[in-house]
């Protein structure tokens, strides 16, 4: 009976380290506190096999995809994985009614058959290095925020500078945990990228919005790219002379598949997550933010779709459009469901009642931090209503893509007021106008945007702080009240921008006459007057609100770290390579329910249904699931296992990352995270957090048994132990 005690008070001191250990987004040149953690969960590798400057490593593998997404790299020719969604703007603009690869799929035969996206880059981590010293070096705490902040930029720029001298790569230094540390990022930086392949949408995009952020998934989500280089292997611009890139390090894939409890780690690029925020800034972004910009996006969701389902040309066009939209807004839906089941808000209140007492216990922390959470809470009162103010305007006039567009051309409309005219400076923007106006065309349909339009008016004349209305807009609804409609058509039919014709008959004689004429535009009136709300009355109470915020959150996270002294503080993500680690592992989302970890085709079967888009499956697909004909990559109870879920920390930006085994083995690709676990952001919880992985096998068996593509497959290391 001792005995047994003894091993409970054992497990009960171990929980909280257990619990913890999967929390966080690490910078890799952190690991060093967490890598024995790590290997005592499974990890069969050290610090310098993950992260080193002086050598090869898994980093020099792992690349920044486009702004927002991560790719790896798998083959010693520069062969790039990443998710179908994050590729989708480039197969969406290689796609037309002729070659609709975006439905169909695309896959290149040879190297001569890869095609070129202009615009598309990848971004490879050189080194990192914290230069928090060099960059502090003269601050002091009689400064005010002002000139912190101006010398703090100083400083960055001669770092920044120094750090790539005589080099042809890009530096970056990056604020963590507020600015309590920095580090300087050195990357590289490549601009010739062409698409390989692509599976047709029915697979890459299985489920589509309906099962976004849900699990179980059965979705194909990856593309495949390749970074080409100069002769000399270095970043270069797009020509047929290009070779592929031969990296310092490709990722081995192993098709062993996985197990519950296995050892997993995540790379990549997370883009925002708010860990410390207090609880009032929770309770702005959760009770207010969020419901406003889910309604908004709602309307705008409701329209496009119904158009989509439709129109197959409508369905190309708005296909990027779309998934952006909607992936945010279910996001922001799970995010603040999941908030008021883990109770976020009450429990940072009760952190920062202990946080207070510990503070007034000391007089100089008192006078320091104790009244930090009553200043947090008055300064998110304040600027509660220019917040919401700005939602209104970015989420509901600027998503009106006639508005929007037309607000582009305020630089070119500002010649209009001079008298007069640089031939060289017209000509530049004139270029670069022409451009923008021919891809925007492109994927423009005016019914849908007309419909938008009347729709977002009509919600911002009921809903927003008369106050802040656009000037123009308060015209428009005392010109026309209660019949915002009428004036929606007029606006369609009178501006320039909703058709090419007449408004490239302007770009093409761009006279004082014409440049006026841009400038009168109903569409530009309305989008200048949006603008000169926000810089006149919103951006500057945001501005110094936020500023003070940073400069609280600054304070209050020195404070706290000092306050929680035995727990290991993980800085936010902010877009700089991070690793997580986890295990492979189930979960239970509520009463009586437990999700599986894996998911199989059988689900692809079962979910089938011709009559739902998101639910239609690929012929092919179908067959060679009812034959169960998976080739080599069906698991050992002979069933083709197409997703996983793992405990691993990720946010936005971590789509498209790689998931390795303990050996730094690829197993798979990040792709989404559960719904219930989406409030990670805010609040990691490693009972029901967790990511969802697309199986490599799966991804494999797409390439090889169903497109037919295996030369793929032969340009990289596979391993079956």
């Amino acid at each position: 009976m001792r005995r047994l005690i003894l091993y409970i008070i054992i497990i009960l001191a171990c929980l909280p380290v257990l619990i913890r250990a999967e929390e966080g987004i690490w910078p890799p040149a952190m690991l060093g506190l967490k890598i024995s953690e790590m290997q005592k969960m499974g990890l069969k590798l050290n610090a310098e096999d993950i992260y080193s400057p002086d050598h090869p490593s898994l980093k020099d593998a792992i690349v920044q995809f486009g702004g927002g997404c991560t790719g790896v790299i798998v083959s010693s020719e520069g062969l790039v994985f990443t998710n179908h969604h994050c590729g989708i703007g480039s197969i969406q603009r290689q796609s037309s009614l002729e070659h609709d690869y975006l439905t169909n799929g695309f896959w290149a035969h040879s190297k001569a058959e890869e095609l070129p996206n202009p615009g598309l880059t990848v971004t490879l981590l050189i080194r990192m290095e914290d230069v928090t010293g060099r960059v502090l070096e003269g601050i002091n705490s009689s400064m005010n925020e002002q000139d912190r902040n101006r010398a703090i930029k100083t400083n960055c720029e001669k770092i920044e500078k120094e750090a790539i001298k005589s080099t042809s790569f890009e530096a970056k230094i990056k604020s963590f945990y507020y600015g309590n540390q920095y580090f300087l990022f050195i990357t590289e930086v490549f601009r010739d990228i062409r698409l390989v392949g692509a599976p047709p949408a029915d697979i890459g995009n299985f489920g589509g919005d309906t099962d976004n952020w849900i699990w179980p998934r059965h979705t194909g989500d990856f593309s495949v790219f390749r970074i080409y280089a100069s002769r000399e292997n270095k970043p270069a611009d797009y020509s047929k002379e290009n070779v592929p890139y031969k990296p310092k390090k490709f990722i081995s894939v192993s098709t062993a598949g996985m197990q519950k409890e296995d050892f997993t780690m995540v790379f990549g690029f997370p883009g925002t997550t708010k860990e410390y925020l207090t609880s009032s800034g929770v309770e702005l972004q959760a009770k207010y933010e969020n419901p406003l910009k889910i309604k908004i996006r709602q309307k705008r969701l409701d329209i496009i779709t119904a158009s989509m389902n439709s129109d197959a040309r409508t369905r190309i066009q708005y296909a990027s459009k779309h998934a952006g939209i909607a992936n945010g807004w279910k996001k922001m839906i799970g995010e603040s469901r999941g908030g008021d089941r883990l109770n976020t808000i009450d429990r940072k209140h009760e952190l920062e009642r202990g946080f207070i007492v510990w503070a007034k216990a000391d007089p100089e922390r008192n006078i320091k931090c104790g009244q930090l959470p009553d200043v947090f809470e008055q300064t998110y009162q304040k600027m509660r209503p220019y917040d919401l103010s700005s939602i209104y305007i970015i989420e509901g006039f600027q998503s009106i893509e006639l508005l929007k567009f037309a607000g582009s051309f305020r630089e070119m409309a500002g010649l209009a007021d001079k008298t007069t005219s640089d031939a060289d400076a017209l000509n530049k923007v004139l270029d670069r106008m022409k451009v923008a106006a021919r891809l925007f065309y492109r994927d423009y349909e005016v019914n849908i945007d007309r419909e938008i339009a009347a729709t977002i008016f009509k919600l911002i004349s009921d809903e927003m702080d008369p106050g802040f209305k656009p000037q123009a807009f308060r015209e428009i609804e005392n010109k026309y009240p209660g019949d915002l409609d009428k004036y929606v058509a007029k606006l369609f039919s009178a501006s320039v921008f909703t058709d090419s014709t007449r408004l490239f008959e302007i770009l093409d004689n761009p006279g004082k006459k014409n440049l006026v004429k841009l400038k009168n535009d109903a569409a530009y009136r309305m989008m200048e007057s949006c603008t000169e709300m926000m810089e006149n009355q919103i951006t500057p109470v945001l501005s110094s609100s936020n500023r003070k915020l940073d400069s609280l959150q600054r304070i209050y996270l020195a404070g706290l770290m000092q306050y929680e002294n035995s727990k290991t503080f993980y800085p936010d993500a902010n877009l700089t390579m991070r690793i997580s680690y986890g295990k492979v592992d189930d979960y239970r989302p509520a009463d009586a329910v437990t999700c599986d970890w894996f998911s199989t085709t059988k689900g692809i079967l079962q979910k089938e249904d011709p009559e739902v888009h998101d639910y239609i499956v690929e012929p092919g697909l179908k067959t060679l699931i009812n034959n169960h004909d998976y080739g080599r990559y069906s698991d050992k109870d002979g069933s083709m296992h197409v997703a996983f879920i793992a405990s691993n920390h990720t946010s936005g930006g971590n789509s498209g990352s790689p998931v390795l085994d303990a050996k730094g083995r690829l197993i798979g690709l990040n792709f989404d995270r559960n719904w219930e676990g989406t409030v990670s952001d805010l609040q990691y919880d490693p009972e029901i957090c967790r990511n969802i992985i697309l199986d490599i096998r799966y991804c494999f068996f797409i390439i090889d048994r169903f497109a037919g593509a295996g030369r793929l497959i032969d340009e990289m290391n596979l391993v079956n132990d």
